[in-house]
C-alpha cells in the first residue's frame, strides 16, 4: 500500500511510558489522525538506570504485532579536553521549548516510518562518564523502519533541542559543543 492511500490510526497504551501505538489502515476508514497528542516529558533527573532500560524492553515482549526494534544509549565519555579529563555532564534545557520541539519531532517521525513505538529519554542534572544520559527506543513492524527512525530522532534532538552540557573536570568545567 502507497503512504498517500493510507490514514494513521493513532491510540495511547495504557502504562507509564509515553508509547504509542499507530497502525495503517485504508483512506476508506474513518480517521482519527487530527486527534490532538501533548508533548511527553522526555526527561530524568540524572543517569538513566540500566534496570529502567531492560523493564522498557521486557514491556514490549507481550506486543507481538512487532518484528523489530532500534535502541540508541548515549553514554558520556571521559574525553580530554585541553589536557583535563571530563569525569561527568551536568545537563540544563529551556524545559518547555525542548519538549514543543520533541512533540514535532515525534508527529514528524510517525508521519514518516511506520512505527509502533517511540520513546526517548534524556537526563538532566550531573551524569558521570560511563553513565547514560540518552535512552531512544523505536518499534515497528519491521526492523529497517525502527533502525532508521531510531537514527534520525538522535539525529534531530542532537540539533534541533535545547539541551546543553556542562562538561565537568577535576579543574574545573567548560560547556560542551554538540558534534
Amino acid at each position: 500500500m502507497r503512504q498517500s492511500d493510507q490514514t494513521k490510526i493513532i491510540k495511547t497504551k495504557p502504562y507509564n511510558e509515553a508509547h504509542i501505538e499507530s497502525t495503517f489502515a485504508p483512506s476508506s476508514v474513518p480517521t482519527i489522525h487530527n486527534m490532538q497528542r501533548t508533548p511527553k516529558n522526555i526527561f530524568t533527573s540524572g543517569p538513566i538506570p540500566a534496570t529502567f532500560i531492560a523493564e522498557s524492553i521486557q514491556k514490549h515482549s507481550t506486543q507481538t504485532a512487532i518484528g523489530g526494534h532500534s535502541i540508541f544509549l548515549g553514554q558520556v565519555r571521559a574525553d580530554v579536553v585541553d589536557g583535563q579529563t571530563v569525569t561527568a555532564i551536568e545537563y540544563t534545557a529551556y524545559e518547555e521549548m525542548a519538549l514543543e520541539q520533541m512533540h514535532l519531532i515525534r508527529e514528524s517521525i510517525f508521519e514518516k516510518y511506520p512505527l509502533t513505538c517511540m520513546h526517548v529519554h534524556h537526563s538532566l542534572g550531573k551524569v558521570a562518564a560511563g553513565e547514560i544520559c540518552l535512552f531512544v527506543f523505536t518499534s515497528s513492524k519491521h526492523r529497517k523502519a525502527a533502525i532508521d527512525a531510531c537514527t534520525e530522532i538522535v539525529e534531530r534532538l542532537k540539533a534541533e533541542l535545547p539541551i546543553w552540557g556542562k562538561e565537568i573536570t577535576e579543574q574545573g568545567h567548560q560547556w560542551k559543543t554538540n558534534s
